[in-house]
């Protein structure tokens, strides 16, 4: 699903998972698992589920008779996902892409995605695909973030770097994980694939971190950001990281840090 720059391997998964999840994901994971275990769905199927926040969020949702797919393109955020996880009969792992997926038509009573349809290289045929394996009048559960402009960390640091690079800039975050937020065009493409009875709500939280280095380590290091700085100039990696601290430091100050974080929660009836 995603391209050569915006892969998740290497140490990448590792600092995603112990900086970046607790920093952004985890209280839109609990948000996205509460709306969906309150349909109570027997089998549930996430697609993109990276380093498994929400698998985890589910999974301490959902009764011991249920089960659950979980299913990424990377096999190592599966991997990751997986270990995290432990050891749940309930669970099954699967390497899968969430535009071509491997399951039968109405296979699971929900579906499930979070933060990952921007990486979808067809968006249309990736909620197609949601669609087709979900049972008729079920729903399909996923987000997207906002604008980077209402994401105070990640546009101070995609501020940062660009003066660091001024001339081929890195906008990873705002190509990608942002870059997906005009509500009309969410509509229209959930519409396309054959979805109806859509809602999108805006979701507001708080970034926080225990310092202005440890959010900048979670965004250059522990994404595919750091791609796009290493194929610039894979000596400045460190650099990188510490103009974008003292920006984060600058706007925010020192010590712990908060900063304003908002998505959309979007949930579209099969």
């Amino acid at each position: 699903m995603a391209t050569s720059k915006e892969t998740f391997a290497g140490s990448i998964p590792e600092i995603y998972d112990r900086l970046l999840v607790p920093l952004i994901f985890e209280s839109y994971a609990r948000d996205l698992a509460r709306r969906l275990t309150k349909i109570g769905p027997r089998h549930v199927l996430e697609t993109a589920a990276g380093t498994g926040v929400l698998t985890r969020a589910i999974a301490s949702a959902l009764p011991a008779d249920a089960r659950m797919t979980t299913t990424d393109f990377s096999q190592p955020m599966l991997d990751h996902a997986r270990a995290r996880q432990g050891a749940d009969k309930r669970i099954q792992w699967q390497q899968a892409d969430a535009t071509a997926l491997p399951f039968a038509d109405q296979s699971f009573d929900a579906v499930a995605c979070q933060f990952g349809a921007m990486f979808f290289p067809d968006r249309i045929k990736g909620f197609s695909e949601a669609r087709r394996v979900l049972k008729s009048g079920r729903s399909f559960f996923f987000n997207v973030w906002d604008k980077i402009s209402e994401n105070d960390f990640a546009d101070t640091v995609t501020h940062a770097l660009g003066a660091v690079f001024p001339t081929d800039p890195p906008l990873f975050f705002v190509r990608t994980p942002h870059g997906y937020h005009d509500q009309k065009q969410i509509r229209a493409d959930l519409t396309k694939a054959g979805f109806k009875d859509i809602s999108i709500d805006a979701v507001e939280a708080k970034s926080r971190a225990r310092s202005p280095l440890e959010a900048a380590i979670a965004y250059c290091q522990g994404t595919p950001l750091r791609n796009e700085i290493e194929s610039r100039n894979g000596a400045r990696l460190e650099d990188a990281t510490k103009r974008a601290a003292a920006a984060l430091a600058q706007r925010f100050g020192e010590g712990a840090i908060e900063g304003c974080i908002r998505a959309y929660v979007i949930t579209a009836a099969s």
